[in-house]
């Protein structure tokens, strides 16, 4: 039922990421940068929130991956977040966006279309409203806020064409996972539903596929395997939380206490 290649991949991927260490440059926003800091190191990699844009040039150039966010922009931030992405793609360093409630306002949505078509992306991780809004335009693609109103099954196929387009692995986050790039495509059953219960659980699941993209060339399997990994700690998570704040603690302690075997046995891949 679940492909076995990929849940041994993803412990190979968990055990890199624990060796090597990678550093994360994140550019992100206000509301996540602690937690998904504290996520990062829990998983063994080590973050950086550097958004000046005297030095995002010289971070990323340290980096393994860079993380741009755009869930509190200001226009600071978007000039810094196009100097380090050409950097990073000078120095094919591997770029990962998070197009926070891209649909909602016309700010956030040209801003990712911006970042598009000014840097190579290879990998966008989304909720199915923010990716759908990549895509087309009217209110059909519209977001609550940066809560998702369509479901994965809805942006499945325009997923798989926007993939091809933009030349790069689609992550559309949900009940069920899928990752696409245009070509391949899988699933994702790995979660618990008191993910959707705190705030930044998306926002993690981006910077987790950073760290797994570090050390993993094939954007669709960093991509799959990190969410599984994020998946499987939210599982873990929720067996001994009695609500969001208990749950949100003990996500940080399954990402650090999660070991290869355990996401061997337990990753839920399809393809």
């Amino acid at each position: 039922m679940f492909d076995q290649d990929l849940a041994q991949k993803a412990a190979e991927n968990l055990k890199q990421v624990r060796e090597k260490k990678p550093l994360i440059h994140n550019i992100t926003n206000y509301v996540v940068m602690n937690y998904t800091a504290n996520a990062l190191l829990a998983c063994g990699a080590s973050p950086v929130m550097a958004h000046a844009a005297e030095e995002v040039e010289e971070m990323v150039s340290l980096a393994g991956a860079l993380v741009l966010n755009i869930g509190t922009l200001s226009l600071p931030w978007i000039e810094a977040m196009l100097k380090a992405g050409k950097r990073a793609n000078a120095l094919k360093i591997p770029v990962i966006l998070d197009p926070v409630g891209a649909g909602a306002t016309r700010l956030r949505t040209d801003t990712a279309k911006r970042i598009l078509e000014a840097i190579s992306i290879q990998v966008i991780r989304g909720n199915a409203s923010e990716i759908l809004s990549l895509a087309e335009e009217g209110p059909e693609t519209s977001t609550k806020g940066v809560d998702s109103v369509h479901t994965v099954d809805q942006a499945t196929k325009t997923a798989r064409l926007l993939a091809k387009d933009l030349k790069t692995t689609l992550a559309i986050t949900g009940a069920v996972d899928l990752i696409t790039d245009g070509e391949r495509v899988c699933r994702v059953l790995n979660g618990h539903a008191m993910m959707s219960r705190i705030t930044g659980t998306g926002c993690t699941a981006t910077t987790m596929i950073a760290a797994f993209l570090a050390v993993d060339p094939d954007p669709l399997t960093a991509a799959a395997t990190g969410l599984s990994y994020f998946g499987l700690a939210g599982e873990k998570a929720s067996a001994g939380a009695a609500g969001p704040g208990s749950f949100q603690n003990a996500l940080l302690d399954a990402l650090y206490l999660i070991n290869e075997e355990d996401l061997r046995t337990g990753a839920k891949i399809q393809t």
